[in-house]
């Protein structure tokens, strides 16, 4: 079984309690842990008894806990089956999943402030929408090595594929040792995708039909969805990123624009002190003309950003996506471009 540590300081406030026997849930959605993190933060700790479920639910159709909540997870061992049920309602309420404990007294000891999350609480933490890596002197791993070649029970197994979590990845991140738990780093997470850090992965949907191919880059995050879309035509092709944020937030940031551009890798392309960053909607967008004979460059770009420098050093906004993800879609873009709108091309292809 898998053994999840949570680390996350909690914020001023009076917390609602369930604190029964087994796991113990803390809400703490006061008006100054609203106003700093935007959601409230639902604390788990103690151990997932086989009733901790159905006393989440409770809370959750009660309104006592809202969709779309923090969760920091401090559980060790529990019962495998009620920690899937909450992942489900975790996934089900679009909420994110930390390691964290509550806020303690300053003299509280390391030990007291570092989160631990095993076993059925893993499970738990998986069912996050988003989820965040382990920080500091939390861990996360197995409480016992498991026996080689084991096979997961098949309850587990459809659950971690509901999940969309890859079985063997989530094997392949963990590092054994002949005695003791086997750990996983928050490098070794991220990279199977059992972390996310408030990000969905990339996706990209193309119409590659003559007489205008246009391909949308989307990728979701917790503060907001970020799209990239590039449309050619016979002599320009347009290249358009919406960060939508909100109307209040994209206003803001168009008020402060000094210079707004694009990014190819560590590159600044289309840089723009006029003709910036406007507001449409709940997005904050900008648009550029796009040399067509240039675009190999964007399509084989290792990342695409789209930023807004302030009238300050101190303030940018804006995203990058890791266009290498998606590179086979945008190749395929590429050259249906050129075969839709032909220009003298450059001696490069999409690498």
């Amino acid at each position: 079984m898998l053994l999840l540590l949570c680390a996350s300081a909690s914020v001023p406030g009076s917390p609602t309690h369930d604190r029964r026997d087994g796991l113990k849930i803390d809400v703490i959605r006061d008006r100054l842990t609203l106003a700093m993190t935007g959601y409230p933060q639902v604390y788990l700790h103690g151990e997932i008894d086989a009733d901790a479920a159905q006393r989440f639910r409770g809370m959750l159709d009660s309104g006592r806990i809202s969709f779309g909540s923090d969760i920091y997870l401090n559980a060790a061992g529990g019962d495998a089956d009620a920690g899937m049920a909450l992942g489900r309602m975790f996934r089900a309420a679009g909420m994110a999943t930390h390691l964290g404990t509550p806020r303690l007294p300053k003299h509280a000891s390391v030990a007291a402030k570092t989160a631990v999350c095993t076993d059925a609480c893993v499970y738990a933490y998986l069912g996050g929408l988003y989820r965040w890596a382990p920080s500091g002197r939390d861990r996360i791993g197995f409480s016992t090595p498991p026996a080689g070649g084991a096979t997961v029970p098949s309850g587990v197994s459809a659950y971690l594929k509901d999940m969309g979590i890859d079985a063997a990845a989530l094997a392949a991140a963990v590092t054994t040792s002949n005695v003791g738990p086997a750990w996983m780093t928050a490098d070794q997470m991220t990279a199977h995708n059992l972390a996310n850090n408030g990000k969905l992965p990339l996706t990209a949907t193309a119409q590659l039909s003559a007489p205008m191919p246009t391909i949308e880059l989307r990728q979701v995050e917790r503060k907001g969805t970020h799209r990239l879309t590039i449309q050619c035509s016979p002599g320009k092709t347009i290249v358009t990123a919406f960060d939508e944020v909100g109307v209040v937030r994209a206003r803001q940031v168009a008020a402060r624009d000094a210079r707004s551009y694009f990014q190819l890798g560590d590159k600044p392309v289309l840089d723009q002190a006029s003709d910036g960053a406007v507001v449409e909607g709940n997005a904050l967008v900008i648009r550029r003309a796009y040399p067509p004979a240039d675009l190999v460059d964007l399509v084989s770009a290792w990342s695409v950003g789209a930023w807004v420098d302030g009238r300050s050093n101190a303030f940018r906004d804006g995203f990058r996506m890791p266009t290498h993800l998606v590179h086979q879609q945008l190749s395929d873009y590429f050259y249906a471009c050129w075969r839709a709108a032909p220009w003298p091309p450059r001696q490069k292809k999409p690498g």
